[in-house]
């Protein structure tokens, strides 16, 4: 089922429930101030919502950086009957947003599976990159490339009745003050809403809950019945060359620029595109500037330069201004394009480096 969560101020909670918390019977609350603590910081997660800084993160990282840290092994320290899987495809998982938020997401959703196998069981994150077509309409997600995170566990299983409360604040099946602090499924729900994602639950008693969660992919584009984009540079077929070793950045690069009305070719490596651009001409090459394994972007832009002198090339890369991106420039490439693309920066710089 898709679940639309609450909205709530959580801004100025923080120090009230903690002095509440401290001023409840000990004898209710074992290890009372632990627990107040740790709804203070979700409450101070919540009241901070609205992610104001966007980086590119690649989330099979995030995910690794959480199941190395301090923190999991504590948390798997409680639950030593509990096994972890990981089932990673081999596709790029970056999407825009906060490695902060995103880890916390994670945490809480390890922590909250973890919780529901008392007696032991397996949770299992899995990564996947999906696409929706246009032609899927009975769907909130939107048409373009999302990164599914799954996270699975093999315990109870949520009720029925309770599938649809699971994201409010304070709700939970749980001992509060042993077992959580009710506000570890809001705060997932938050950071996916801040990250433009959606979340999918699946659960039946006794037999596990299933967490899909979909974020949009770094550069992913709305295809609107291939209808043009109104209000950016459009092309006239000139021809491109896409050069990217990653799979999924050609495809988004692809469907960009084919959407803008370009002709579009792409290969995976720069020795494949010096073998193209050996029989053929086209009007521009957009360049990664790091592949591998093979010859960098900036070693095959030096290349071409000896077989086409006058050919047009943007490069790109993930990463900041670097030495190799200053030379390519040196060396006469006509624009500098940061990934993630997006459309507004693609569109402009094709469009300059066409008209050049």
């Amino acid at each position: 089922m898709w679940v639309n969560g609450p909205r709530y101020n959580f801004t100025k909670f923080a120090p009230a429930v903690y002095n509440s918390c401290l001023a409840l019977n000990p004898v209710i609350f074992e290890l009372k101030q632990d627990w107040a603590a740790r709804i203070v910081q979700d409450l101070l997660t919540l009241s901070r919502r609205g992610v104001s800084v966007f980086d590119t993160v690649d989330l099979r990282r995030t995910v690794r950086d959480y199941l190395d840290s301090p923190e999991f092994k504590k948390m798997l320290s409680y639950h030593r009957t509990v096994r972890l899987e990981t089932r990673f495809s081999s596709d790029d998982f970056t999407i825009s947003g906060s490695t902060v938020h995103l880890s916390k997401m994670i945490m809480n959703l390890v922590t909250n599976a973890a919780e529901a196998m008392p007696s032991g069981g397996r949770i299992t994150i899995g990564l996947q990159r999906v696409s929706i077509p246009v032609e899927i309409q009975d769907t909130v997600l939107k048409p373009g490339f999302y990164v599914q995170l799954t996270v699975a566990d093999t315990g109870s299983g949520i009720a029925a009745e309770d599938l649809e409360r699971i994201f409010e604040p304070f709700f939970t099946t749980k001992k509060m003050g042993r077992s959580g602090t009710g506000l570890g499924m809001t705060v997932v729900w938050g950071t996916v809403q801040d990250h433009n994602g959606h979340i999918e639950v699946h659960s039946l008693p006794g037999q596990g809950t299933t967490f899909n969660l979909f974020f949009p992919a770094v550069s992913w584009i709305r295809n609107e019945q291939t209808a043009s984009p109104v209000g950016y540079c459009m092309g006239n077929h000139e021809s491109i060359l896409v050069v990217d070793d990653v799979e999924v950045q050609r495809e988004i690069a692809t469907h960009i620029l084919q959407a803008l009305k370009y002709s579009v070719q792409s290969v995976s490596s720069g020795e494949a595109a010096l073998a193209y651009l050996g029989t053929r001409e086209v009007d521009l090459v957009l360049l990664d500037m790091t592949m591998e394994p093979g010859i960098n972007g900036l070693e095959a832009f030096q290349r071409i330069l000896r077989i086409r002198p006058d050919q047009r090339v943007i490069i790109a890369s993930g990463y900041s201004e670097t030495n190799l991106i200053r030379e390519a420039l040196n060396l006469g490439a006509r624009a500098y394009l940061k990934k993630p693309y997006n459309l507004e920066s693609i569109s402009r710089a094709v469009a300059n480096a066409l008209s050049q």
